[in-house]
């Protein structure tokens, strides 16, 4: 069996059939696959094949449609969320799903005892009921603008409850059984996670043409951590498509024939560095400040990314639901060398024998955590710049099933991060929330009036409230320059021209989304 098409023969009604099987390589693993418990994107890339959520969104990141719910009704104040749902879903076992199973999904995802991450994005839940077999009313203690928005993602995705408890702690880590277009083969971590189709699935989001069953028998998530080998592996035919080929490939790619590309124009997804603010290395405003001075975003873009993402000076893309303009008069946009050493020197940051500043006995040489793979070279380059000004950077880079841990402890100054987003709101909420340290909160930012301006967001019955209250969250986390950002990057796939072209979805950095358009041409 070759990595591009299996040639595996089955027997099926007497008549001999080609078992297909497409290869997507992708950089990084996920720590595990259990959606309640993992913020990870290569998780999310997984999980909307193997399950489905009671909404689904179009590709331009704005449009809600039917998924395991055909419909909806939102009560007057805003509190009350009655879903209706389809009746014929089945599991990957083969058992139908009920309104129970959206019920303990849900609040499996809200329970303390879970200790979900991204459990705050179900709202502040007064509670969850199923009326009967197909109606689950979801109530609310406080009015929650994107709920809708929320259970479009892979955290809300419906799981089996049985097969949680069978497996315990090594539910998404030895199996899961869900509704999705694909059921759960095999995952070997840090090597490949295999797919096999789901022959009952007919509920695919109006958005396919193809509502299921899916058109190929596996899909195969190769992990190739180093660009060059992703690259000939996508060139030699050994991998079939990927949304992680490295920017100098990506106008090779454009030009090679065998090959498609496909980019997403709704993609919000921004790579920066953040600031553990309480750090003595950077808790001073002027070092965080300085950092962003002494770095060149767009000599940056250009010399590790080739010109194919946009320099980033702000915490997401300016054209993102609820952005405020009042942040541009927060935002960093200058590569001033000089001003960041200028802003060091006054705060007291003396440089030594050895070229690096000290202040009452800190040497400014911060840790900073981060991923392998892409990242090292943009690391390398932030540290030659900082170098200049006096910072002795040190990275230490880890393995996708490592780092995550790592990233939730104290132990480091700066860290690296790429995260997806579809409004201000879901941004903020999610990385300056004072109860989500120390992760995905890894900044350590806790700020009450933050905090309340969340909430109020979050309660706001009306686009303009919601999008004030935000908007001043924008505003102080800009001011305090929590991060260094670099770039806001598309989502863009690449694949052999064997496969039918495909239309990159931007959700969550999650681009092929169900899986569904993932189809060999005759």
């Amino acid at each position: 069996m070759t990595a591009a098409l299996a040639t595996a023969v089955t027997l099926t009604f007497g008549t001999l059939a080609l078992a297909q099987e497409v290869n997507i390589s992708r950089r990084i693993d996920s720590n595990n696959y259990d959606p309640h418990k993992t913020t990870a994107t290569a998780a999310a890339e997984v999980l909307f094949m193997l399950a489905d959520t009671l909404v689904t969104i179009d590709y331009d990141m704005q449009t809600l449609h039917p998924g395991l719910a055909k419909s909806w009704d939102v009560s007057a104040d805003g509190l009350t969320y009655t879903f209706h749902l389809r009746d014929d879903v089945k599991f990957c076992d083969g058992r139908a799903m009920t309104a129970d199973d959206v019920v303990y999904s849900f609040k499996r995802w809200i329970d303390p005892a879970t200790k979900s991450p991204v459990g705050w994005r179900a709202g502040e839940v007064e509670s969850i009921t199923a009326t009967d077999p197909v109606t689950v009313q979801y109530k609310l203690k406080k009015p929650y603008s994107e709920l809708l928005y929320q259970l479009t993602q892979s955290f809300s995705v419906i799981v089996d409850k049985a097969s949680v408890e069978t497996l315990g702690p090594d539910f998404g880590v030895k199996g899961m059984n869900a509704t999705g277009p694909y059921c759960w083969g095999e995952w070997a971590p840090r090597d490949k996670m295999v797919l096999t189709r789901n022959e009952a699935y007919t509920w695919g989001p109006e958005i396919y043409e193809n509502k299921g069953p899916a058109k190929v028998e596996r899909v195969t998530w190769s992990i190739i951590g180093e660009e060059n080998t992703l690259t000939a592996a996508l060139m030699t035919g050994q991998t079939d498509v990927s949304n992680y080929v490295p920017p100098i490939a990506l106008q090779q790619f454009e030009t090679m024939p065998g090959f498609v590309s496909s980019k997403s124009q709704s993609a919000r997804y921004t790579y920066f560095v953040g600031f553990k603010i309480d750090k003595p290395t950077v808790k001073d405003l002027a070092v965080r400040q300085a950092i962003n001075y002494a770095v060149d975003r767009v000599a940056l873009v250009e010399d590790q990314l080739y010109g194919t993402v946009d320099p980033a000076y702000t915490y997401i893309t300016e054209d993102t639901l609820d952005w405020s303009k009042d942040v541009d008069k927060a935002v960093i946009k200058d590569f001033d060398p000089e001003k960041a050493k200028s802003l060091l020197d006054q705060d007291g940051w003396k440089v030594g024998s050895d070229g690096i500043r000290e202040k009452d006995g800190v040497k400014l040489a911060p840790v900073l955590y981060s991923f392998n793979g892409q990242w090292v070279n943009i690391m390398q380059q932030v540290q030659a710049e900082l170098l200049k000004i006096g910072v002795n950077l040190q990275i230490q880079t880890f393995d996708a099933t490592v780092v995550w841990g790592k990233l939730a402890t104290q132990e480091f100054d700066m860290f690296t991060m790429g995260y997806p987003y579809f409004s201000a709101g879901d941004a903020m909420n999610l990385y300056f929330r004072s109860a989500n340290t120390p992760a995905p909160n890894r900044t350590n930012w806790k700020d009450p009036e933050t905090d309340a301006l969340l909430v109020a967001g979050s309660a706001a019955t009306s686009n303009a409230e919601r999008a004030k209250d935000f908007g001043q969250v924008l505003y102080k986390v800009h001011e305090a320059v929590n991060w260094l950002p670099l770039y806001h990057a598309p989502i863009v796939i690449v694949q052999t021209d064997k496969l039918k072209p495909m239309k990159a979805h931007p959700i969550y950095g999650a681009a092929y989304y169900k899986g569904l358009d993932l189809e060999f041409k005759e």
